[in-house]
């Protein structure tokens, strides 16, 4: 009797232990311009990201939005049953294309960008903004999540609103910063920091202060705090030449509260 309670016991043990993983694992939908991640343990529910929210020409900073923003359309290519990947065609106004392939990792998500332009004319598109909303995380609203967000400056980790806050631009509130080499003419519309980042990784805290949600692109036009609840770290394509290809990789990050083991994380992510 004692041999079949033991054996009984691994066996509920094991269950527990796979209903536990997969409780934790990161699944993926796109819909309606949305992609959504969702696990059972992530605080708030769902992420959802505007993906993409535009593609947007250089001589950004100063001038209207409607005139920076590249028409474009994107389509659900495929995606597997599970949840775990799925692949995506933006088909730029101009005739530029990017096919994106999107991956889950258990408390990561991957992002391997194909950028092409298949035309005879030069494409305007110099960066491109996916929008990360992060109120149901932190558990706070446009007017009170700011202490709740981060990024790094040299080499730590600085809570927003990180002194000196630009306040004056065409369009305000909100906090843009430039990524290595980009001209500052080139940026979103809103109040331009004076400050560098250390790198391309902008997140926040859960509310209850025991997770992170975070994300990083490279290469990367800019980190931008935004006025609908949410943060960006926007990603750079630069121009393409006819017939020119470029790849572009991203992250995303959903991990226990150790600002630390996130930078080992993105370090060994992105050597570069």
């Amino acid at each position: 009797m004692l041999v079949g309670a033991v054996t009984s016991w691994a066996t509920v043990a094991v269950a527990h232990e796979q209903r536990a993983a997969a409780d934790h694992r990161l699944s993926l939908e796109w819909e309606k311009e949305f992609l959504t991640i969702s696990a059972a343990h992530i605080p708030g529910g769902p992420i959802k990201i505007l993906y993409l929210e535009a593609f947007c020409r250089p001589g950004s900073t100063d001038r209207d939005w409607r005139e920076t923003v590249i028409g474009h359309r994107t389509e659900l290519l495929s995606a597997d049953e599970d949840g775990r990947s799925l692949r995506l065609r933006s088909t730029l106004a101009d005739g530029a294309v990017v096919t994106h392939d999107v991956t889950a990792g258990d408390d990561s998500v991957d992002f391997a960008l194909l950028a092409t332009n298949p035309t005879r004319v030069t494409s305007q598109a110099h960066w491109a903004q996916p929008c990360m909303r992060v109120g149901t995380f932190t558990g706070r609203g446009p007017d009170d999540y700011l202490d709740k967000c981060f990024i790094f400056l040299d080499g730590k980790l600085a809570r927003f609103p990180c002194r000196p806050w630009a306040a004056k631009a065409r369009y305000t509130p909100g906090q843009v910063w430039r990524g290595p080499g980009v001209d500052r003419d080139d940026v979103n519309p809103r109040p331009l920091s004076e400050l560098t980042p250390s790198h391309g990784l902008i997140g926040c805290f859960s509310s209850d202060g025991k997770m992170l949600l975070a994300t990083a692109w490279e290469p990367y036009q800019e980190l931008f705090q935004g006025v609908v609840t949410c943060v960006h770290s926007d990603f750079r394509i630069g121009g393409l030449a006819p017939g020119e290809t470029k790849k572009i990789r991203g992250k995303l990050y959903i991990m226990e509260a150790d600002p630390d083991k996130l930078l080992a994380r993105y370090e060994r992510d992105f050597p570069k």
